[in-house]
């Protein structure tokens, strides 16, 4: 070998250690991070839960899995042309929706005794948007259908079906059963498959709100809208709202699985006590994995092996 190919060989190991080196210093940033202190994240959420004992609050975003299929029954039965064409007329038969418009209401019920959002339509509008409650006249106005003429008139709502479709960004111009059959069939491997039920109502706010933690307390399972924590050094400005709560009487069950080594994602399922079930996971560490395991204690259910 000749000193010039020693030389090259050397560069190439020094970049190559260089390399690691980053990545480990990176690694280790990002645990830091998330070993932080959730002090902060109690400090504003715990006036939104008066009376509670904060227990947890989630320093990452809880989603449903983002890889799915639609189960192999119903591609068995109707095909892969109907799952990627999302056919409603065909999705109501295939999820056991016999009448539509009652079915609509029937998603609401859990939605507003979960959450309590079905206000007035603008407040809802403005939930949705992110503004401040008396903001809400100052909402954009939903833009009109792609691909549809613009004279095209939105379809007629009750005031509460519009508050509901305000909160959750649904189109006006396309009937609330068709566009509710499509988050359900979607998303049917991750959850029991009825969006009328308390996994349902949680899994439309999962769907429409990215990117959320979930907070416990003594008495209470809470989704929140809250955002990322800022760099050190610059101000929080986050307000977080409560989206989604459910009494912990009604969890019979958490079922959670180990997830790999350092930050990853922990994936649980959720169960019910009106038979409904959903999974969801977690990009955390095992720290705050932990932390959420000691919450959640009385809650049965498998847990992660040591």
């Amino acid at each position: 070998m000749t000193s010039g190919e020693r030389g090259r060989l050397g560069r190439l190991a020094d970049a190559v250690l260089g390399g690691a080196r980053a990545a480990r210093d990176k690694a280790r940033e990002l645990r830091d991070e998330f070993r932080t202190s959730d002090g902060p994240e109690r400090a504003l959420v715990a006036p939104l839960v008066p009376g509670q004992e904060l227990r947890y609050v989630g320093l990452a975003p809880v989603r449903t899995p983002e890889t799915h299929r639609a189960g192999s029954q119903l591609a068995d039965r109707m095909g892969d042309e109907l799952a990627d064409a999302l056919d409603p007329r065909a999705l109501f038969g295939l999820l056991n929706i016999v009448n539509p418009v009652v079915w609509v209401d029937a998603v609401m019920t859990p939605v507003r005794l979960a959450a309590g959002v079905l206000l007035l339509p603008g407040k809802a509008a403005a939930v949705a948007a992110g503004l401040p409650e008396a903001a809400a006249g100052d909402a954009a106005p939903e833009a009109g259908p792609p691909h549809q003429p613009a004279q095209r008139e939105p379809l007629p709502l009750t005031e509460e079906q519009e508050a509901f479709r305000a909160l959750f960004r649904l189109s006006r111009y396309r009937p609330l059963a068709d566009q509710l059959a499509e988050i359900a069939y979607r998303r049917r491997y991750v959850f029991s498959g009825d969006l009328a039920t308390l996994a349902g109502s949680l899994l439309l706010f999962l769907d429409r709100y990215t990117g959320t933690p979930l907070a416990v307390t003594d008495t209470h399972l809470h989704l929140l809208r809250m955002g990322r924590r800022p760099d050190e050094g610059r101000p929080d400005r986050r307000q977080p709202r409560v989206l989604w709560s459910v009494e912990r009487r009604r969890v019979l069950r958490v079922d959670s699985d180990s997830g790999m080594a350092g930050l990853t994602r922990f994936p649980s399922t959720i169960f019910f006590d009106d038979g409904s079930w959903i999974r969801v996971v977690n990009s955390a560490t095992r720290d705050d994995q932990s932390r959420f395991l000691a919450a959640i204690r009385e809650i049965p259910g498998k847990r992660p092996t040591p």
